[in-house]
């Protein structure tokens, strides 16, 4: 398994999630994260749905670049570092929000 890989990001945060600015609440986040995954999994392009992303890395298209194991949190690493390259998960529920991610390299 790689030391580092690649992944872009879709986070949308809600009401009381660690950084939010968000003001929409929990379930409206999940229910919205859901929307997104199906339209992916639709055939929709993953760099379309980023525009939705709360991240700062939305100004990029959602690319966090290359990390290794023990730079992000838990259950983001976990998920991504499971992904095949160009793979996008399920819904990943971390203390910043719900994410889809897609692995890049």
């Amino acid at each position: 398994m790689s030391d580092q890989i690649g992944a872009s990001h879709i986070l949308l945060m809600y009401d009381g999630s660690l950084r939010s600015t968000a003001t929409r609440s929990q379930e409206e986040a999940q229910q919205k994260i859901a929307e997104l995954k199906a339209e992916i999994d639709g055939g929709s392009d993953f760099a379309d749905a980023r525009q939705n992303s709360d991240c700062p890395s939305s100004a990029q298209g959602g690319d966090l670049g290359s990390f290794g194991r023990g730079m992000m949190v838990p259950e983001f690493e976990e998920s991504a570092f499971a992904l095949e390259v160009g793979a996008t998960s399920d819904v990943v529920t971390t203390d910043f929000g719900y994410h889809l991610i897609k692995r890049t390299s």
